[in-house]
């Protein structure tokens, strides 16, 4: 089931969404930009819907902020109908926009044709130095050699190649990962990247792909 993000203050608009999408998408809602930046920054969708006027920050800067480490797409829901304000909204990185009050057949609609999008692209093969990863197969590869690792080693992989310039905290991960709640002290993370580093390291000894940024987390490392 695809999993969608809906960050909107109208308590009435979060009812109709969680009501007729609830059998079709798993739905989490945030009612405020703060929270919806922390939620999107924190876990994977598929896709988000944001409405542009919220309280604290603000629509647009949600998009602003989500855009610098993600590509998920992102279905603007807005009362403003003018031609510059869409065309400043898709510049800035939003796929599409509905304009408020909407038929929910027009959203549903659009949230099928970007859900599908994100379908067809997550069927590919990243790479990166000497390391592929084919997500439709589960497969990775060092210098065309196979990597053997485990489900959640090959998931870590295949987030740290989609999102190469994020940095994941253990928290992030484990909550990312292993959807539940991360408790400190918590060493799976730990385990599994150390485990990973290893088998990495075993098939392309001259190379770095998993980068510690101390105190904070864990990154893909840096090309050259």
């Amino acid at each position: 089931m695809k999993k969608i993000l809906l960050i909107e203050d109208d308590e009435n608009i979060c009812d109709l969404v969680r009501l007729l999408f609830k059998d079709k998408y798993e739905l989490s809602v945030k009612q405020s930009g703060t929270e919806g930046i922390l939620e999107a920054l924190s876990y994977s969708y598929d896709l988000i819907l944001l409405d542009l006027m919220l309280p604290g920050v603000t629509g647009e800067s949600v998009l602003q902020t989500i855009r610098k480490t993600s590509d998920v797409p992102i279905i603007i829901l807005t009362a403003i109908d003018t031609k510059e304000k869409t065309v400043e909204l898709l510049r800035n990185g939003a796929n599409d926009y509905v304009t408020k009050p909407f038929h929910i057949e027009e959203l549903e609609a659009r949230i099928e044709i970007h859900t599908h999008q994100t379908h067809v692209k997550e069927n590919q093969i990243l790479i990166h130095k000497n390391l592929s990863v084919d997500t439709e197969s589960s497969e990775a590869f060092v210098h065309k050699n196979a990597l053997t690792i485990s489900n959640k080693e090959l998931q870590i992989l295949e987030l740290l190649l989609r999102h190469p310039n994020k940095i994941y905290s253990k928290a992030n991960l484990y909550e990312t990962i292993w959807h539940d709640a991360y408790i400190g002290g918590e060493n799976t993370v730990n385990v599994h990247i150390s485990s990973l580093r290893k088998k990495l390291k075993e098939l392309d000894p001259n190379e770095e792909y998993i980068e510690t940024i101390w105190g904070t987390g864990i990154r893909l490392s840096k090309e050259g």
